[in-house]
């Protein structure tokens, strides 16, 4: 496995979770000989998160579950199913665009749009980490209880702009809290439009490579 190829996978965790911002600036000014690359980080972690939710969360049957219960059809169930359970990926897709964000937010304090790519791929990596070893034993505590295990899930979205807040406070320590926040609010309201979008493209080539069996699926649900 790629973990145990270097050892600056375990370093760069450790660290991240400790101060990820700051991790993320010394790595850009520099500090890079004991680190693992940050998106070959962010991808490993992100394989790591998508084989806890889909094999020991059930997330996909549990997304199945719920739609059933509201109606929906067979191939919105299997298209949400798919999301949930890979969401860390999506995520990862988005780091090119969130860097167009971040680089336009933080234009005047100097990181070029390269760096930003750098920085938002710790950024992801320490999203993913707190959401295994945080979020998910919680989802998997309540694996038997779909309705609680959907409101935790669900619930643990309004902890991302606290994340990254955390995490731009560590990599701007000498900026203010309230304009970070305010910073952190303009950019996750451009990614909430921009992860929307991707959504529904990943949902039109999902339902476009089921091709019949989807056509089929969405006529018996009429």
């Amino acid at each position: 496995m790629l973990v145990h190829t270097n050892k600056g996978f375990l370093y760069s965790v450790k660290n991240i979770l400790k101060n990820p911002g700051k991790t993320a600036r010394e790595f850009i000014d520099g500090n890079r000989v004991s680190h693992y690359k940050p998106i070959l980080l962010a991808f490993v972690l992100s394989g790591i998160s998508a084989v806890i939710s889909y094999k020991f969360l059930g997330m996909s049957e549990i997304i199945r579950q719920v739609n059933a219960k509201s109606g929906a059809p067979e191939i919105s169930n299997s298209i949400f199913a798919f999301i949930s359970s890979y969401n860390s990926f999506l995520m990862l897709a988005m780091v090119p665009f969130f860097a167009i964000f971040t680089w336009i937010v933080f234009r005047t304090w100097g990181q070029n749009y390269f760096e930003h790519i750098v920085m938002n791929a710790f950024g992801l990596s320490f999203y993913t980490l707190t959401t295994i070893i945080v979020i998910y034993p919680i989802l998997f505590a309540f694996r038997g209880n779909v309705d609680s295990f959907m409101l935790i899930f669900t619930g643990s979205v309004f902890t991302i702009p606290f994340i990254f807040v955390w995490f731009y406070r560590g990599f701007y320590a000498d900026q203010s809290i309230g304009i970070i926040i305010l910073k952190v609010f303009l950019i996750l309201l451009f990614v909430f439009f921009v992860y929307i979008l991707l959504v529904i493209i990943g949902g039109v080539i999902y339902a476009a490579m089921k091709g019949p069996e989807a056509m089929k699926l969405l006529q018996q649900h009429k």
